[in-house]
């Protein structure tokens, strides 16, 4: 039972789809601070899970409604970063809403989404350029 005034809380299921393999680590960073998406670096705020590239849903709960965005990485070679050739990703990526992609990372704008019921569920497909 929430207490008067309490803010709202939900839970976040992120479905990662299309991993080219099982090898390595998915990392997830969701963030509500524009500033910050998509490193999630200077982020206190953040949440940020790593979990086997096996595992395909990652879920965050006890979050306060809001607007959020989320990067992930497939890490297959669990280096702990998103490993790039002449600034190309070497690895896979995706993001909420799957934006479409040019040159460079989506903008915020084009990955939030809103978190206004106690669940929900983003999917995010994975994508490859080598």
């Amino acid at each position: 039972m929430l207490a008067v005034g309490a803010a709202p809380i939900a839970t976040l299921d992120v479905d990662v789809d299309h991993l080219r393999n099982a090898k390595g680590l998915i990392r997830v960073c969701l963030t509500a601070d524009p500033d910050n998406f998509p490193a999630c670096v200077d982020d206190g705020d953040a949440a940020t899970r790593s979990v086997a590239a096996n595992v395909r849903t990652i879920r965050f709960a006890g979050l306060p409604h809001g607007r959020y965005a989320i990067a992930v990485i497939h890490d297959e070679n669990g280096n702990a970063k998103l490993d790039t050739f002449a600034g190309i990703p070497r690895e896979g990526f995706g993001f909420s809403r799957n934006p479409a992609v040019t040159f460079g990372p989506p903008r915020f704008t084009a990955a939030q989404f809103d978190i206004a019921s106690d669940t929900d569920t983003q999917p995010v497909r994975m994508r490859y350029i080598f």
